[in-house]
């Protein structure tokens, strides 16, 4: 016979609240599927939804107007195209033996629920992330540098990225606003002479001092918008076997594209995240707690109603080859 008390959850939202500074925490750990595919709200779970084909948004068309007529009148197709948002969660059990044991070191429920949070973050992260650094899905769309961006002496850049930016123009009349790399990309980009040259060559310090330069820089330096660095890692080891930490977002690629600025679902972008929240859901994740009375612990959930879409492959090109 089921447990009852199995089935029974209650919403926590006073430590979703204390995910105030974990959240802070993430976003210093560089979790970024969120910039990179900002989120839309969305009525249903699943359901479809039509794209303005890019060559449309640039259609130009009669707008004379001679007396007693109408005006010309926009006829826009769209393309189909659909979305499923799926549930994902993680739960975390709090034993009562051991809250009791370690109450005086930290608060257990608060931990095992920021634990739980982690995973689901972490996993939407890698979602991403394979959408974005995917030489089969950009595979009009990409191009092997010549000289990889830890190549600090022979590396450029500068070049490679303007390049791409040319190329998404071509492709789609966008103009992109953001460069999406690794932390360890990130860290060689900066130690490259080109960059260090521009720097100097502005006038905006020395040429050998990489340590200052941050994002707000690199995006002058490459006339975007964004420089988004992920910095989040993942175990690649089987559970049980040595650790081998890796980052999300493979240091063999570098994504320039054009990411949304708004929550407009009209503005064309490379992707964004569907989310559906009728059934209790919440971007960040919906903390809850039930009893599991067969092993005396307290269950703690975080879950979400999520699905991650590329919208338009053409507002985006892969740069690979980035790293040795």
């Amino acid at each position: 016979m089921p447990n009852p008390s199995s089935s029974l959850s209650t919403l926590r939202p006073d430590l979703a609240e204390s995910f105030m500074e974990f959240d802070l925490a993430m976003d210093q750990q560089g979790f970024i599927s969120h910039k990179v595919f900002p989120v839309v709200e969305v009525a249903s779970q699943s359901g479809n939804f039509g794209k303005i084909p890019l060559e449309q948004l640039l259609q130009q068309r009669d707008t004379k107007r001679a007396p007693g007529s109408g005006y010309n009148r926009g006829n826009w197709t769209f393309e189909p195209s659909t979305y499923t948002c799926l549930e994902h969660g993680a739960e975390e059990p709090v034993d009562d033996r051991e809250a009791e044991m370690y109450a005086e070191y930290f608060d257990a429920e608060q931990i095992a629920s920021m634990r739980a949070y982690a995973s689901v973050l972490r996993n939407a992260e890698q979602r991403v992330a394979d959408a974005v650094f995917n030489a089969t899905t950009f595979a009009s769309y990409t191009t092997a540098v010549t000289n990889e961006w830890d190549d600090s002496t022979n590396a450029t850049p500068i070049t490679d990225v303007e390049a791409a930016v040319q190329s998404i123009y071509d492709a789609s009349g966008l103009w992109a606003n953001a460069l999406i790399v690794n932390k360890k990309v990130f860290r060689n980009i900066r130690n490259t002479d080109q960059v260090k040259d521009r720097i100097a060559a502005s006038g905006a310090g020395s040429a050998n001092a990489a340590g200052l330069v941050n994002e707000r820089i690199l995006a002058e330096i490459f006339d975007l918008e964004h420089i988004i660095v992920a910095g989040a890692s993942k175990n690649n080891a089987v559970e049980g076997q040595t650790a081998s930490p890796v980052q999300i977002w493979d240091g063999e690629y570098a994504m320039v594209a054009r990411i949304a600025d708004t929550a407009d679902f009209r503005e064309p972008c490379v992707g964004r995240t569907f989310h559906w929240g009728a059934d209790g859901s919440s971007i960040g994740g919906t903390v809850e707690q039930y009893r599991d009375e067969a092993v005396r612990s307290n269950i703690y959930r975080v879950r979400h109603d999520v699905d991650e879409v590329l919208l338009y492959a053409a507002a985006g090109h892969l740069l690979s080859n980035i790293t040795t």
